[in-house]
């Protein structure tokens, strides 16, 4: 059973979702005194709850300016993915011949949720929990918690951006195939095909990112 949310952590939630949301727009500045009134807090568990989305990427905390969250920018977006792809290939060729059926299992079931939330266009704002949940049962095997921390990180800053990224075009059908065939090569323990598949799949993430912000 998961813990309740702190006042901090549920400040954050609300806050986070309307920066992936677009609600809050990049640059906009985010003022302590005027969130603590809106969810009728001290200004403590602002604070935390805003240094934690400055740890996500989401909020820059400038020096006689406050809190602003971060702009949406094209040079971000390509080099958080980069460093997804580089941190995934490695770790797909690390779990591959430790992962068993029963982690193949479990990541077919949140896939199996994460395609339904996909195909009926619903729960977006769980879509970047599905996609590393889903990836992160594959790399799990690799026994590599400190990678893992990183690359949750990676993941929730690129949030809008694989948002962007699928709500455009038929990217979704494009990645459900990807990830299920990921998830066969894992099962015949092909590493070389599974490693060049992820590869190339957050590549085209990229290329759908720059395409899409480039419009």
């Amino acid at each position: 059973m998961s813990r309740p949310l702190t006042l901090a952590q549920s400040v954050a939630a609300q806050i986070r979702e309307q920066i992936l949301s677009g609600e809050i727009k990049g640059g906009e500045p985010l003022r302590q005194e005027a969130i603590a009134r809106k969810f009728d807090a001290s200004i403590i568990p602002v604070r935390e709850a805003l240094r934690q989305l400055e740890s996500e990427g989401l909020v820059e905390l400038k020096s006689h300016r406050g809190a602003v969250a971060t702009e949406l920018t094209l040079d971000k977006a390509r080099e958080w993915i980069n460093l997804r792809r580089l941190i995934e290939t490695d770790l797909i060729s690390a779990a591959i011949d430790k992962i068993t059926d029963e982690d193949l299992a479990r990541a077919e079931q949140v896939l199996g949720r994460f395609d339904r939330a996909l195909d009926q266009r619903i729960e977006i704002d769980q879509w970047s929990d599905y996609n590393f949940e889903f990836h992160s049962m594959l790399y799990a095997p690799a026994g590599r918690p400190e990678t893992m921390k990183l690359l949750a990180t990676l993941h929730k800053n690129c949030d809008r951006y694989i948002r962007l990224q699928l709500l455009d075009g038929d990217h979704i059908e494009r990645a459900e195939a990807e990830h299920r065939e990921l998830v066969e090569l894992c099962r015949k323990r092909d590493k070389r095909a599974a490693k060049s598949l992820l590869h190339d799949h957050i590549v085209r993430v990229e290329e759908d990112i720059v395409e899409a912000l480039s419009k």
